[in-house]
């Protein structure tokens, strides 16, 4: 069944692409539980992982291009490439922070 145009095929590899990014130890924790024990990370970990994972790949292109630049490296398209995951990483991080403020703010609006 499709909503909004996106049907549960496509979600579904969404999902797949996803959980090849993320290793084990950035998994958030499962849905109902209010505790975490030491193998699920909080919702807060999640991010903090994600946000550190975005600034190491802005600090590989960082270095890929002074290197580059420098001459001590001659091989530019490994340079573009480590450039566009960078900026790819950064891109949905930001899209995500947006998600999560919007959804920040739709709570707020509700009325208790």
């Amino acid at each position: 069944m499709a909503m909004d145009g996106i049907s549960n095929s496509s979600s579904s590899a969404l999902g797949r692409e996803f959980k090849i990014e993320i290793d084990q130890n950035s998994q958030l924790s499962k849905p109902g539980l209010t505790s975490t024990s030491k193998d699920e990370l909080s919702f807060a970990d999640s991010l903090k992982t994600a946000i550190n994972k975005v600034d190491q790949l802005q600090k590989s292109a960082d270095e890929k291009t002074q290197d580059l630049l420098t001459g001590k490296s001659t091989n530019i398209h490994e340079t573009l490439i480590t450039v566009e995951k960078a900026e790819i990483a950064l891109k949905l991080m930001t899209s995500v922070r947006n998600k999560i403020i919007d959804a920040y703010q739709e709570i707020m609006k509700m009325q208790v």
